[in-house]
């Protein structure tokens, strides 16, 4: 609102400074001073505080909230031609409708009778641009602004009276009642609005789904003499095996096999086969790997279980009386809880190894599947080498197949030799080749199956091997079953080492337990005890299996 068309006399300075630091604007006099040396011009619209009153332009769409111990306070607003009074502060907010979609239109009843479409601009122009003004006949009209938070703005002159220039005739004023209109033109342009935004959004997902998409793969190309050379040689490369053979698929299932090209595909598909020796070694490395990963777990695991039992064996030499009573009643419960969890994890990791030993014997129990193994091994090597005769012989058949096929039509030929003569002629002299060394390879086959059958039966029989290896052993045999002996309950392979250490300190847990793993008939282990006390004992039965023997 423009300061210069505000016509009041100024009664009270205050009063006046109070009503235009309301409308936003800078307390002036009537002479250009400004009142209040300390008023903020940037008050409401930098800070985000909006004034009261919102018809000044640049003001936010609608008043802040306003909390009940501090309400709106209406002011009188001048205009050229009319006044605006407020309404009583104290009467309830005009009611008004709910609020349409997209509501641009307000309605305007209560005008004075003489109100003009000039008076009506002049009063609500000041909210925001107008589009279009209809007015009736009676005291009313409808309002449509360009813009539609303008609408709010026009509904803050709800109850207002107006009154036109000075006059008191009944024509010359009027109570405003603004509120909002159902118009056919805003629910169309919202309803646009509304479809170009889910456009957008379509489009976005669309984009974002076209990101995220992974990508295509690369078309297979079409046959040709110059991408068949190409393919054939990707066959023989092992970095490019994989697309090619897919080439060569999608080649076949096509169609695009003929008379012409059937020699190319047929070595494409032979470097194919190939390819499956390259494969079996490819997998026999990994194989190698894995047991070289098992074997070093294994070997690792047993190291952690020797350091387990030692961390048990503190344990249980600090539970012994001449320590056990230098410690607290703390002390001695956390020592205690320990001790249970060390035996716990010990006993776990033990039959965790235990159980992989035990996978290695079934796979290979003792030396005699060894002993079997080396007898059998000439016995596989004669079949394997009859399949590959077989095979062979196969092929061989295959070949002169072909090759009488050549034969045939080389002799119905014509004299006069073109290009495919020449041809045959090569894929005959190769033919003949193969024929050659095929027939070379199974007479060497032979005679390797015969040297093998001869090698088998001048094999010497083996007697069942000792599980004693060494005197040392022997000895450790003997100490072992004199100690248990006297130990008809048994008693835990620490308790054996700890005396056989006393003869030589060199012993190990590791050893001693392999050995009498190794003499099943002599010595046994059982589990004696539940949860956290369960524990593995050895026992002396050398007399139980010579009864049994």
């Amino acid at each position: 609102m423009d300061s210069n068309s505000l016509a009041m006399p100024i009664s009270d300075p205050n009063a006046w400074a109070t009503a235009m630091n309301n409308l936003g604007m800078s307390p002036m006099s009537m002479t250009g001073q400004p009142i209040m040396s300390d008023f903020d011009p940037s008050l409401g619209m930098m800070t985000g505080i909006a004034p009261m009153n919102p018809m000044m332009p640049g003001l936010g769409i609608v008043p802040p909230p306003v909390s009940q111990d501090m309400p709106i306070v209406k002011e009188i607003i001048h205009c050229k031609s009319c006044t605006l009074f407020p309404p009583n502060p104290n009467l309830p907010p005009p009611a008004t409708r709910e609020r349409p979609p997209g509501c641009k239109t307000v309605f305007v009843g209560g005008l004075p009778e003489n109100a003009t479409e000039q008076l009506i601009v002049e009063v609500f122009e000041q909210c925001g641009s107008i589009i279009a003004i209809r007015k009736s006949k009676k005291n009313f009209c409808h309002i449509r602004f360009a813009e539609e938070h303008t609408v709010d703005k026009a509904l803050f002159l709800s109850g207002y009276r107006i009154r036109l220039g000075s006059s008191t005739d009944k024509k010359d004023t009027g109570r405003l009642h603004v509120d909002f209109a159902q118009a056919r033109d805003d629910l169309y342009e919202w309803e646009c609005r509304q479809r170009m935004l889910a456009r957008e959004e379509r489009h976005r997902r669309r984009i974002e789904e076209d990101r995220l998409r992974p990508p295509s793969p690369p078309p297979i190309v079409h046959f040709s003499e110059h991408e068949c050379s190409q393919l054939g040689e990707k066959l023989k490369d092992d970095s490019k095996f994989a697309e090619a053979v897919r080439v060569l698929l999608t080649w076949v299932e096509r169609g695009e096999v003929n008379r012409r090209n059937a020699n190319n595909i047929y070595s494409m598909i032979q470097s194919s086969n190939s390819h499956i020796r390259r494969l079996m070694n490819e997998k026999a490395a990994h194989e190698k790997e894995m047991e070289e990963a098992k074997e070093k777990f294994k070997n690792a695991l047993a190291g952690i279980l020797v350091q387990f039992e030692q961390i048990v064996s503190v344990f249980h030499a600090a539970s012994k009386q001449k320590a056990w009573d230098h410690f607290s009643k703390a002390q001695r419960k956390n020592l205690d809880m320990w001790r249970k969890q060390a035996e716990e994890i010990r006993n776990i990791h033990n039959e965790e190894l235990m159980g992989i030993r035990r996978e290695e014997e079934m796979e290979m129990s003792d030396d005699d599947m060894e002993d079997q193994t080396e007898r059998s091994r000439p016995l596989a090597q004669v079949e394997a080498l009859k399949e590959e005769n077989d095979s062979l012989r196969c092929q061989l058949d295959a070949y002169r197949n072909e090759v009488e096929l050549l034969k045939q039509e080389q002799g119905k030929a014509q004299p006069q030799r073109s290009e495919e003569d020449a041809t045959r002629q090569q894929q005959l002299s190769f033919l003949q080749q193969a024929l050659q060394g095929m027939q070379k390879v199974q007479e060497n086959n032979f005679l390797l199956c015969c040297y093998f059958l001869q090698e088998k039966e001048s094999l010497p029989e083996k007697g069942p091997p000792s599980p004693v290896k060494s005197e040392r052993e022997a000895l450790l045999v003997g100490i072992i079953s004199t100690f248990l002996h006297v130990h008809p309950f048994g008693a835990s392979i620490e308790y054996i080492c700890s005396y056989l250490q006393r003869l030589d300190t060199k012993i190990s847990t590791t050893e001693v337990e392999t050995l009498l793993g190794r003499l099943p008939c002599t010595f046994k282990q059982e589990l004696t005890g539940v949860g956290a006390s369960l524990e593995k004992r050895w026992k002396f039965c050398g007399f139980e299996g010579i009864k049994m023997a």
